[in-house]
C-alpha cells in the first residue's frame, strides 16, 4: 500500500523545489551559524574571552565552549521532537531557525573579557547554549521535511538535501573567515573582523525565514492529523517501545559527529599552533574538506536508494576507520597538497556514513513519534561523539605529544559505529514502501504486547 507520501499530485516539481530550497538552505544557514563558532574559538575567542587563563588553558577553555552546547542538544531534541510529533514539523523549523539568528548575532555584539570582566565569558557560555538547543531541534525537522515529502524510492537522496547544510555551512564559514582574514590585519581582525561573519547571520537569517515559510507541511504529518493519529506524549512511548532503535541510531553518528568536529573545530588551531601554518591556508584546508564532505554526502545519499541503508554506512564505516591515521601522517608534513589529500580522505568517510542519515533515521520510527526519535538519537549521537572531541584531541596532543594519539581516538569510535552498522536492522523494501502505517502497524502490536504484559 502506498500511502499519500507517494501520490504524484503531492509531488509536483515547484512543490518540491521549495522543499528541498527550505532544507537546504535553512540547515545551511544553522550550520553556518554553528560553525562561525567553531571557527572562532580556535581563532580567537581564547585571546578575547579567556586571557585571564593565559594562552593554552585559554584556548582549552575555548574548545570547551563548543562542547557546553552539545549538552543542551538533547533538551532542543526533545522538545522540538515532541512539538514537532504534536503540531506539525513547519514551525518548529521556523523557531529554531530564528532561535539560533539571535544567538549568534548576540556573539557578534558581546563585548570582550577586557570590557566587562568575568560576564563575557559567562555570556558567551549562555549565547552558545542557545545555540545548542537551536542546533538539537533543527535538523531532525529538516531531514523529516525533506524525507516525508519525498517519492517512493527516492528518500535517501532526498534526505541527503538538509545533511549538505552541514559541509556548505562549514565551506560559507571558512570562506568568510578567510576573506576577513586576508583583508585584515592580525591586529584588526583581533579588534573587530571576528564580529563580521556573525552579523553577517542576520541577512542569512531573513532570507532562511522566507524560505521556509512558503512550505507546506509535510504529506506524512497531514496524514496523521487526518486519522488524529497524533501521539499526547511521544517520547515516552518513544522510550518504551523503540529503545534499541535509539541505540543504534545514535551509535550510527557517533565517528562521525567526532571525526567531523575534528575537521570543523580542531585542525585550524592545530595547523596553526603546533605545525606553523597559517590560518588562511588552514582555512583553504578546512574548505577542501568541506567540499569533499558534500559530494560523497550526495553519493551516499543516491547510493543507499539503490544498495540499502545498511551496505553504505558498511562503506563509509570502513573508511573512517582506516583513514585516520593516514591523516594525520599526510597532516604533520605541513604541506599543502599532502594535507589536501588528508581532508578529502577523511571527507569520503564523512559523506559516506552521513548523505543517507535522514532517510535511515526516518525509516526507523513510527510516524506519529519520529521528530521525537530522530531529533532524540541526533542530538545524543552529537553529545557522546561530537561534544569534545576537539577539546579531548588538544588534551591527548597535549598529554602524549603525538597527534596519532588522536588517530587512535578516532579508529576507537570507528569501531563504536561499525558495531551500530552490524546491528542496524534494516526494513524490506515492502514494508519501507509504507511510510505511515506500515510503522504504525508496527507500533499498535507493541503498544498492544505491553498492554498485556501490564
Amino acid at each position: 500500500m502506498r500511502t499519500t507520501t507517494d501520490e504524484p499530485s503531492r509531488h509536483d516539481a515547484a512543490q518540491m523545489r521549495r522543499v528541498l530550497g527550505a532544507s537546504l538552505v535553512g540547515t545551511t544557514i544553522e550550520w553556518y551559524d554553528f560553525f562561525i563558532y567553531a571557527s572562532a574559538a580556535s581563532l580567537v575567542f581564547g585571546k578575547l574571552f579567556f586571557s585571564a587563563l593565559g594562552p593554552a588553558a585559554g584556548l582549552l577553555a575555548s574548545f570547551a565552549t563548543i562542547g557546553v552546547s552539545f549538552v543542551v542538544r538533547p533538551l532542543g531534541g526533545i522538545l522540538a521532537g515532541h512539538l514537532g510529533d504534536r503540531f506539525g514539523r513547519k514551525g518548529v523549523l521556523i523557531v529554531t531557525l530564528l532561535l539560533m539568528g539571535v544567538s549568534t548575532v548576540g556573539v557578534g555584539l558581546l563585548p570582550t573579557y577586557a570590557t566587562i570582566g568575568v560576564a563575557a565569558p559567562i555570556l558567551l557560555v549562555v549565547l552558545r547554549l542557545l545555540q545548542g538547543v537551536s542546533a538539537g531541534g533543527e535538523w531532525g525537522g529538516a531531514a523529516l521535511m525533506s524525507v516525508e515529502h519525498a517519492p517512493h524510492g527516492r528518500r535517501g537522496w532526498y534526505g541527503s538535501f538538509p545533511q549538505l547544510g552541514v559541509p556548505i555551512g562549514l565551506l560559507l564559514a571558512n570562506l568568510v573567515f578567510f576573506a576577513i582574514a586576508g583583508t585584515t590585519t592580525d591586529a584588526q581582525f583581533l579588534a573587530w573582523g571576528w564580529r563580521i561573519p556573525f552579523l553577517v547571520s542576520v541577512v542569512l537569517i531573513a532570507v532562511g525565514f522566507v524560505i521556509r515559510s512558503r512550505v507546506a507541511e509535510t504529506p506524512v504529518f497531514d496524514e496523521l492529523r487526518r486519522r488524529r493519529a497524533r501521539r499526547s506524549a511521544p517520547l515516552g512511548e518513544l522510550l518504551r517501545h523503540h529503545r534499541r532503535q535509539l541505540v543504534v541510531a545514535i551509535g550510527l553518528f557517533v565517528a562521525n559527529t567526532a571525526v567531523g568536529y575534528i575537521l570543523i573545530a580542531f585542525i585550524t588551531s592545530y595547523g596553526t599552533r603546533t605545525l606553523g601554518v597559517s590560518s588562511a591556508t588552514m582555512l583553504l584546508v578546512g574548505m577542501v574538506g568541506a567540499v569533499s564532505w558534500g559530494v560523497f554526502t550526495m553519493i551516499a545519499g543516491r547510493w543507499s536508494d539503490r544498495v540499502g541503508r545498511r551496505r553504505s554506512y558498511l562503506v563509509g564505516t570502513i573508511a573512517l576507520l582506516v583513514w585516520p591515521f593516514p591523516f594525520f601522517l599526510l597532516l604533520d608534513t605541513a604541506s599543502l597538497p599532502l594535507m589536501l589529500l588528508a581532508v578529502v580522505g577523511l571527507g569520503v568517510g564523512l559523506g559516506l556514513t552521513y548523505g543517507q542519515q535522514a532517510a535511515t533515521y526516518a525509516e526507523m520510527f513510527p510516524a506519529a513519534v519520529r521528530y521525537s526519535g530522530v531529533s532524540f538519537a541526533y542530538a545524543f549521537g552529537a553529545v557522546l561523539g561530537g561534544a569534545f572531541a576537539p577539546l579531548l584531541s588538544a588534551w591527548l596532543i597535549d598529554v602524549t605529544g603525538t597527534s596519532l594519539s588522536v588517530s587512535a581516538y578516532m579508529t576507537v569510535l570507528g569501531l563504536l559505529t561499525l558495531a551500530a552498522v552490524l546491528a542496524l536492522r534494516e526494513r524490506p523494501a515492502a514494508e519501507r514502501d509504507d511510510f505511515v502505517d506500515g510503522h504504525d502497524a508496527h507500533h499498535d502490536e507493541a503498544e498492544q504486547r505491553d498492554r498485556a504484559a501490564r
